[in-house]
């Protein structure tokens, strides 16, 4: 190695250990290593906000101690004209900390209404299509506590169940993939302040102004609720309890399948014999859900709403024998139900 590259080097590792050593930042990064294990390589979702920001310097914070492999790279969904000059711009931020991050470009036609829903199912697929490429199975997502406040928020909005008000995991598996959110305890004001130490500076997305997301109004009702009083730590202390719940559903769910179930054909199709339906309904659907995401290979499951009435055709039909959700076929032969990829 030239002696220039080992001589920026040690600037770049002396100028990350001096920020590392700051007041503010060093119990965030103590928190932020014991979720990852060194032994294994992770890719970092980077959007040029603030939050993704403060992610991908606590990454090669992480980097540098350990020595594990990181991969960053930011999606590129070319909904507004200036996305592509903000991606690159992003790119040069994170340079300064000898970061090189890849841009992945949304091909394709885009969405005229529900875009943020549609946009975000895009970019976990592009997310989890780069993952495979690298052989990696861990990707590391920038949400934080007020991603989690929202979320439980614009789902309740939604008339969602349990599952869905608690939808956002420290860690969720699918499909051999592990989405990890190591920053979901921290506030997004710590993470903007790390960020503006380190890079002095971030990409304001101007859809978090822009009124027609339902986000963007949750956000404002948050802040004129606190003003009424809501107090935001009873608030987490809330959604803990009822992951608490969540989680003892997820286990007779698992139960369900591992009792009531088999895959045949690499997991490309599943065989459910009459017990699967004979459990309370919510246990039905948390395992139908489970077994859809395993065999099309999609993020999210479908609407809640369109997995109910599939149950209840399925249970209360004795003429039912064929239909598609989720990607996935149902066929009822006598009392089992086959499921299989739709694509074939």
């Amino acid at each position: 190695m030239k002696r220039k590259s080992l001589n920026a080097q040690k600037i770049n590792h002396n100028f990350i250990s001096n920020l590392l050593n700051k007041d503010f930042i060093k119990p965030i990064f103590s928190k932020f290593e014991k979720k990852l294990n060194s032994r294994e390589s992770f890719l970092v979702a980077v959007s040029g906000g603030p939050d993704s920001l403060a992610l991908a310097f606590l990454s090669k914070c992480y980097e540098e101690k350990y020595g594990a492999k990181f991969y960053y790279c930011i999606i590129d969904h070319k909904l507004r004209k200036d996305s592509s000059k903000e991606a690159q711009d992003v790119c040069k931020i994170l340079k300064k900390i000898n970061i090189k991050c890849k841009i992945i470009k949304w091909i394709g036609s885009k969405p005229s209404s529900n875009i943020q829903a549609i946009a975000r199912v895009k970019r976990y697929s592009l997310l989890s299509g780069e993952c495979s490429r690298l052989k990696l199975n861990n990707i590391l997502l920038g949400h934080h506590k007020n991603d989690l406040n929202e979320n439980f928020f614009i789902r309740m909005t939604r008339g969602s169940g349990l599952k869905g008000l608690v939808s956002l995991d420290e860690k969720t598996k699918i499909n051999k993939i592990n989405y990890i959110r190591p920053l979901l305890e921290f506030d997004k004001k710590q993470l903007e302040k790390i960020t503006l130490n380190v890079f002095k500076i971030f990409v304001k997305d101007p859809s978090n102004f822009n009124k027609d997301f339902k986000r963007v109004r949750i956000r404002k009702l948050i802040e004129n609720l606190k003003n009424e009083g809501l107090d935001e730590n009873k608030l987490i202390l809330t959604i803990k309890n009822l992951k608490t719940a969540n989680n003892a559903l997820d286990f007779y769910a698992n139960q369900n399948i591992k009792n009531n179930l088999s895959f045949v054909l690499n997991k490309k199709k599943a065989t459910l014999n009459l017990n699967f339906f004979l459990q309370p309904d919510e246990v039905i659907m948390r395992s139908l859900n489970i077994v859809m995401r395993k065999i099309s290979k999609k993020y999210y499951p479908p609407r809640g709403k369109s997995t109910n009435l599939l149950i209840k055709e399925i249970k209360s039909h004795p003429k039912f024998k064929k239909m598609t959700l989720g990607g996935c076929l149902f066929e009822k032969i006598n009392q089992t139900v086959i499921i299989s990829s739709e694509s074939g």
